[in-house]
């Protein structure tokens, strides 16, 4: 299986050389008509604030909780979609002894990044246990710091539309964004390069991908949730409000990290809230790895 992710992660990243390569041709072209565009840019800036507040829409389907639940053999956890001007909806309790964790995330975010590549081995290996669920919630709060291509806020549209249309595949799209994950301050991936690893994962019904990528169908969706993750509360957890990302929430506890998401430590929280039902269930060690403080 991770010999497959890997192949999956290179075919990705040989893909988006390719549209690279397009690009700076294209480029020829646009400078052509820079003129014409600076004679239109009064209309376009009326029609940006006409449509600037677009009408509320549906979350996605299986994401009615704002978030995307894991289970044993990366299956999603299917619900119905978050209806326009409702509330999310706690996901079903878990077994006793299957751990439930949810993660708050930017797919931009540094920190989300230094977590994902530290803990993703031992999550991935919790999942396939049986011995936790992880429950996705996708936020964009560093929209502004991709030189205005919305990074953040597109690359959410791009999982939710994941979550909808291929919903088994969410967990591999997940693990292949933060594979290739952009630095903050820079441009992002396009959206065509969102579709590209979508592909190499193995996502299904990519026309219907394209098309929600491009139009951003779930882009009201995003900064809805966005926004009630921020102002809180949190639905079935002690967690009134998220501060900061990741937040990682364990049986309703949110997770203070000490350092810079050591996997030990992590592990420990995790059998701590869990009680003696986690520790008795077989699990992989987590592999120790070198600490740094994360950025503020």
């Amino acid at each position: 299986m991770s010999e497959s992710r890997e192949a999956a992660r290179e075919r990705a990243r040989q893909l988006r050389a390719e549209h690279r390569k397009r690009d700076r041709r294209r480029r020829f072209g646009i400078t052509a008509g820079i003129v014409g565009g600076v004679l239109a840019a009064g209309l376009i800036v009326t029609l940006v604030l006409i449509t600037s507040t677009p009408p509320a829409t549906r979350g996605p389907q299986n994401m009615q909780s704002d978030g995307l639940k894991i289970g044993e053999g990366f299956l999603a956890v299917r619900t119905p979609a978050l209806k326009v001007g409702d509330s999310p909806v706690a996901s079903e309790p878990n077994p006793s002894d299957v751990v439930d964790i949810q993660i708050y995330y930017d797919y931009l975010c540094p920190n989300c990044g230094d977590f994902e590549e530290r803990n993703g081995a031992q999550l991935r290996d919790w999942i396939e246990n049986n011995a936790a669920t992880v429950e996705y919630h996708p936020i964009a709060v560093f929209t502004p710091k991709s030189m205005g291509t919305q990074y953040s806020l597109r690359a959410a549209n791009a999982v939710a539309c994941v979550a909808e249309l291929s919903p088994d595949q969410f967990f591999a799209y997940h693990e292949a964004l933060f594979a290739d994950q952009p630095e903050e301050n820079t441009p992002g991936l396009t959206d065509n390069e969102l579709i590209d690893i979508a592909r190499a994962a193995g996502v299904e019904r990519l026309g219907n991908l394209e098309k929600c990528v491009a139009e951003q169908r779930f882009r009201v969706w995003v900064t809805e949730a966005t926004q009630r993750a921020l102002s809180g509360p949190i639905p079935g957890t002690e967690v009134e409000a998220i501060a900061s990302t990741p937040t990682i929430i364990v049986n309703g506890v949110e997770f203070t990290y000490t350092t810079a998401f050591d996997p030990n430590e992590f592990a420990q929280f995790v059998a701590r809230a869990a009680g003696q039902s986690f520790s008795d269930n077989p699990t992989p060690t987590p592999t120790p790895t070198t600490t740094e403080t994360p950025a503020p």
